[in-house]
C-alpha cells in the first residue's frame, strides 16, 4: 500500500482504500491507481489535485472497468523531482503518461475521463494516439486557448505575471492549494475530504509541481508550451468521432461557461451537462449525479471486445 507522505491530521485514509502501485519514469516513481478489470478508464487530474479527486469514480466503476489513475510527478505519492531536473512542462507530461499506458495497456482501447490541466494532457495524447481513445468524459477543463480571447482570471493572472510573486504565494503561503480548496466548490467540503485534497502539498519543497504548472500556462506566444497548446487548439476537432460526455460545474471561476459552450460549439454531439450546485471539483459537489451519467453513457457506448 502507498503511504501518504503528508501528516494525515484528521483522517482520510477511509476515502482512499486503495493499493497505489508504482512506476519507474528514470531516477523518479510515478504513483498510480489500477484498480478493477475490464476496458480501461484512465483519470487525468490537474493542478492542485491528485488520484484522491477520482476516489468516488473509481470505487463506483472498478466493479466493471479497470480505474487507472496516476499522480503526475511532484503531485499526489509521486516522487518530487527537482526544478533543475525536470522539466515541468506539457509535453514532459504526455511523454510521462505515454510510458506509463505503453507499460499497463500497449494494446488496449482506454476511456479519457479528464479535469483542469488533465484535460489538455489528455487531449495532447488523444491526438497522438487517436486509434487508441474509445471514449471521452470532460470534467470542468480545456483543450484550447481561451475561448474569445479571455483573459485569465485576475487571482490566476496576478499569480502567473507578477514576478517574484508565484513562489511565496504559492510555496509559501500554500494559497493556490488552499484557494482552489477553499472556492472549488459550492457544497463547503467535509474536514477529511479537505485533508485529502490538500494533504500532498503540505510543505514548500512539495508544492514545486503547483507553481509550475501555473508557469506553464501559456499566455503568448514564446512561452515554451505555446505551440504545444497551439497545436491541440488546432487539432482537437480531429477526435470528433469518439463519443464525448461533458459534465461541468457550472460556477467555475477559472473553466466557467464560456469553456462550457466552447466545448459544445466543437463537439456539437457530445452530451453536455451542466450542474448548477457545483464547481470546479465538479466530483466533490456531484460525485452520484456524474457516477449514474458516466455508467449510463458507458452503457451506451459500449467497450469493444478484447482482441
Amino acid at each position: 500500500m502507498a503511504t501518504i507522505p503528508a501528516t494525515d491530521r484528521i483522517g482520510f485514509r477511509h476515502l482512499y482504500p486503495f493499493d497505489g502501485r508504482f512506476f519507474q519514469l528514470g531516477r523518479y516513481r510515478m504513483h498510480y491507481l489500477d484498480e478493477g478489470a475490464g476496458h480501461p478508464v484512465v483519470m487525468l487530474h490537474g493542478n492542485p489535485t491528485w488520484s484522491f479527486y477520482y476516489r468516488r469514480l473509481v470505487l463506483g466503476l472498478r466493479g466493471t472497468h479497470r480505474a487507472i489513475v496516476p499522480d503526475h510527478l511532484g503531485c499526489g505519492l509521486s516522487d518530487r523531482p527537482r526544478e533543475t531536473e525536470y522539466s515541468f512542462r506539457l509535453d514532459q507530461r504526455v511523454a510521462d503518461l505515454t510510458a506509463l499506458l505503453d507499460h499497463l495497456v500497449p494494446d488496449s482501447a482506454m476511456t479519457l475521463v479528464v479535469h483542469d490541466w488533465g484535460g489538455m494532457i489528455g487531449m495532447r495524447y488523444a491526438l497522438a494516439h487517436p486509434g487508441r481513445i474509445h471514449r471521452l468524459v470532460i470534467l470542468n477543463t480545456a483543450g484550447f486557448f481561451p475561448p474569445g480571447g479571455m483573459r485569465l482570471p485576475l487571482r490566476l493572472a496576478l499569480l502567473r505575471h507578477l514576478p517574484g510573486l508565484a513562489k511565496p504565494a504559492i510555496q509559501g503561503l500554500n494559497l493556490f492549494v488552499r484557494g482552489a480548496a477553499a472556492m472549488g466548490t459550492v457544497h463547503r467540503l467535509a474536514p477529511d475530504v479537505l485533508a485529502g485534497l490538500t494533504a500532498p502539498y503540505d510543505t514548500w519543497d512539495r508544492r514545486l509541481a503547483v507553481r509550475k504548472f501555473v508557469e506553464d500556462i501559456p499566455t503568448r506566444p514564446g512561452h515554451p508550451t505555446y505551440e504545444a497548446v497551439q497545436y491541440v487548439d488546432a487539432h482537437l476537432h480531429e477526435l470528433a468521432r469518439i463519443p464525448m460526455l461533458i459534465c461541468w460545474g457550472a460556477t467555475d471561476f477559472v473553466f466557467d461557461r464560456d469553456y462550457f459552450a466552447e466545448w459544445r460549439h466543437r463537439f456539437p454531439d457530445a452530451e453536455a451537462h451542466m450542474y448548477e450546485d457545483a464547481g470546479h471539483y465538479v466530483l466533490e459537489d456531484r460525485p452520484e449525479a456524474i457516477l449514474e451519467r458516466v455508467r449510463d453513457f458507458f452503457d451506451r457506448h459500449p467497450a469493444p471486445s478484447p482482441d
